[in-house]
Parts: C-alpha cells; sequence; structure tokens
C-alpha cells in the first residue's frame, strides 16, 4: 500500500529532518518497539526486499521477549535501512518507578545501542506512559525525538519533539482498515 502511494519511508532521524524542512508529503517513519528477534527474522528481510527504512527502539534486558541479538542488530544498521532508538533497558512503566531509576532506564539503554552501532538519537516510552519529567529526562539525555502511543495524526511543533504520536499497525487490520488508519489516525471510527 505505502509503495503503491508512492510513500518514501525513513528513519525517525531523517523524518524530523523532513519535517524541520517542511518536506513531509508522502513520508512515513515505519517504527518497530522491543527489539523483538521477529524484527530480524520477519520484518528486516521484507524491509529490505522493498527497500524501506525503519526505526528499532531495543529494550535489551527486556526479560518477556525473545529478542534480537547484538550481530542482529549490527547486521541490520550496517544495511542502511535500519535505524535503532532506545526504549529502556527493562521496559518498565516510567511512571511506576522513582525518578532516578527513570533516568537510569533511559541513560543506559541510550548507552547500550551507541555501544552495538556508535549513535542512538531518538526513543520511545514504554507502553507510551510518560509525564512532562520523563520527557525532560529523555531531552537532557541528549536525543534529538521520542514517541508515544497517543494514536493519532497532528501537525508537528517543536515543543511536542519528546511525545509525539504514532499510528499502531496491526497484521490484522484489513486495507481499508489501514487507509483509515493513515489517514486519520486510527482505524476504528
Amino acid at each position: 500500500l505505502l509503495q503503491a502511494r508512492r510513500v518514501k519511508t525513513v528513519t525517525m532521524t531523517e523524518w524530523m529532518e523532513c519535517v524541520r524542512s517542511g518536506a513531509t508529503d508522502h513520508v512515513v517513519a515505519l517504527t518497530f518497539d522491543d527489539g523483538f528477534l521477529d524484527n530480524y527474522r520477519e520484518a528486516f528481510p521484507l524491509l529490505q526486499k522493498y527497500q524501506m527504512k525503519a526505526t528499532i527502539y531495543l529494550a535489551p534486558q527486556f526479560a518477556a521477549i525473545d529478542k534480537m541479538q547484538p550481530d542482529h542488530i549490527r547486521q541490520m544498521h550496517d544495511s542502511g535501512l535500519i535505524e535503532f532508538g532506545a526504549h529502556t533497558m527493562t521496559h518498565p512503566n516510567l511512571n511506576m518507578i522513582d525518578d532516578e531509576q527513570a533516568r537510569q532506564e533511559v541513560l543506559a539503554s541510550k548507552q547500550w545501542v551507541e555501544q552495538q552501532i556508535g549513535y542512538c538519537r531518538n526513543f520511545a516510552y514504554p507502553f507510551g506512559r510518560f509525564s512532562a519529567k520523563h520527557m525532560q529526562m529523555v531531552e537532557q539525555a541528549g536525543f534529538l525525538s521520542a514517541v508515544s502511543t497517543k494514536k493519532r495524526i497532528e501537525p508537528f511543533t517543536p515543543d511536542k519533539q519528546f511525545c509525539l504520536p504514532r499510528i499502531s499497525i496491526s497484521g490484522l487490520m484489513n486495507p481499508v482498515q489501514l487507509r483509515i488508519a493513515l489517514r486519520v489516525g486510527r482505524y476504528r471510527l
């Protein structure tokens, strides 16, 4: 659907550059959270086949998932199609832990990604849960942007670069639902 509509996929860093230059028509940033192994086994071959870019937010000590390994991460990064961002170390709800623990989760995840590929510019809040103090932590850590799980489409303003909404896409969606989601930000009207 995206290729049929001549939509260009970009990483989050590239998307932020597009926003700043005003060149956002027909540009989409694909994102994946957590660092599931299926991002490497299933999504990556499709992204390669269609030459589509994406950003994957990693939570390297998230115990509940089957994770990508560092060699998978480096291979995907080396392809030029995948950018990696941070998603905390253990995937906690930031609103349920103390400030120092939250700060350490943010910083340690950034450092972990930097050790793997050399840089880490973008962040995703686990469960999409955060407050103004977490936005400040992310900004102070040196990130370029942070994404939430708020499902909507809205104009970008610089004060929102650390609380960007996203549109969730599910493999269970039919083509009509996908078109609606891309147009209005959600597929249930």
